[in-house]
């Protein structure tokens, strides 16, 4: 490297930094000068925030209670709400032979059935 080279590299650099510098304050300028303005109109319209930005809060609109498994597999312990797709285990007893009532978990409801309560 030749020391001209050299002093353009170094000079270069300098110039990068005095560069990046010039950058960051003319961003932090406009960006004051942009909120000053916003401040201005919303001062001069009465908006608030709220008017503006959407909540940052968002209420689901239908929110699902958890359902109780219905049934139960006895080997593995692995359980069914009764909706969507069978599950695997199921599916393979009843090709055995079984009933999907075989699999049912009784509920308290129906224990106080069976005790002449309901």
């Amino acid at each position: 490297m030749t020391g001209a080279t050299s002093a353009s590299l170094t000079d270069l650099i300098e110039q990068q930094a005095s560069l990046e510098r010039r950058i960051r304050e003319a961003r932090s300028l406009g960006r004051a000068t942009a909120l000053a303005e916003v401040k201005q109109l919303m001062a001069d319209h009465g908006l608030t925030a709220a008017d503006i930005l959407p909540s940052t809060r968002t209420v689901p609109k239908h929110v699902r209670a958890a359902v109780a498994p219905k049934y139960r597999d006895p080997a593995t312990g692995a359980t069914w709400t009764g909706r969507g797709l069978k599950p695997r285990w199921l599916a393979a007893a009843i090709a055995r032979g079984a009933s999907v009532d075989d699999f049912r978990i009784a509920s308290p409801a129906d224990g106080a059935r069976q005790q002449g309560h309901g």
